[in-house]
């Protein structure tokens, strides 16, 4: 990989790992729901001159529900106080074992050795996260961000669904589909006086969030992590996505001063070395000589 595309890569990697202090501003001034439904309704304006992806209508559906309802819906619904933007960052990276699993229930696809030892470690790290409860994360924020990373999943198989389209044309058609499940859910849950109240109380911070989130994050982030994608093969791109979880962390740590004690970091560090055998693990000769 060129190094203009490799910086790229870790360009994305910032990108999203800031996304979720984005997240955390927004949430100032609007309540979750809505602030998920308003940040796809903003997202699908390309919609209007770009094509629609190639494929049947049903797999923008179920990605538009995996992703845009369950994954953000929860996402931005646990760190509306539930869970710290750091944690859920590393949190959510869970989807890369989700898929797996949801590969294995739904196409029939076997996980590898090495997949279910990293998935092992990972999930050791989420308990210890999980047993030192505080006010950086609680019962109720661990479980919706592991909800969000299984929505993530189901999301990942309907894009495989959908075969070579455009990342970026498929993002944002399949924002379409969300805004009107969470609209519902927002009005049900967070009240009609969401929309009046929010409409007084956004700020500057939250209107520079929401528009983070739609340009960076997902415009400009998904538009060249697709045209990485379409250039080079999987296996050189996707491990940059190790990096998003450790951006996330280090913003938080700079915005927010999110901080982690030893057992938090140990718990952090098995996090990411289950995800990275998950990513690398067939290429360790260990591994090699006990496939052959």
């Amino acid at each position: 990989m060129p190094v203009p595309h490799l910086l790229l890569a870790v360009l994305v990697t910032v990108l999203w790992g800031w996304n979720f202090v984005a997240i955390k501003a927004g949430l100032g001034s609007l309540p979750p729901l809505l602030f998920t439904a308003l940040r796809f309704v903003f997202a699908a304006l390309p919609a209007l001159w770009l094509p629609r992806p190639a494929g049947p209508w049903r797999w923008l559906v179920a990605a538009g529900l995996g992703i845009g309802v369950v994954q953000f819906g929860c996402l931005f619904t646990a760190m509306d106080g539930y869970i710290s933007p750091g944690l859920a960052s590393l949190v959510l990276q869970m989807q890369a074992f989700f898929t797996v699993l949801l590969a294995r229930v739904v196409d029939g696809v076997r996980p590898r050795p090495w997949q279910w030892w990293g998935l092992a470690i990972a999930f050791a790290g989420i308990a210890l996260i999980g047993a030192e409860l505080d006010a950086s994360v609680s019962a109720a924020g661990l479980g919706l961000v592991l909800v969000a990373a299984l929505g993530w999943a189901g999301g990942n198989l309907a894009l495989r669904r959908a075969g070579a389209v455009n990342m970026l044309h498929f993002v944002v058609w399949m924002s379409l589909i969300p805004p009107l499940p969470l609209a519902a859910a927002s009005l049900a849950l967070e009240g009609p006086q969401a929309l009046v109240q929010a409409w007084h109380a956004i700020d500057v911070a939250g209107t520079a969030a929401l528009a983070y989130i739609v340009v960076a994050s997902t415009w400009i982030g998904y538009g060249l992590w697709g045209w990485l994608m379409q250039r080079h093969a999987v296996t050189l791109v996707a491990p940059f996505s190790l990096l998003v979880p450790l951006n996330g962390m280090l913003a938080a740590s700079l915005v927010y001063g999110e901080h982690y004690g030893g057992l938090r970091l140990f718990a952090c560090a098995l996090v990411l070395a289950g995800l990275a055998l998950n990513t690398f693990g067939g290429r360790l000769p260990w591994w090699r000589r006990r496939i052959a």
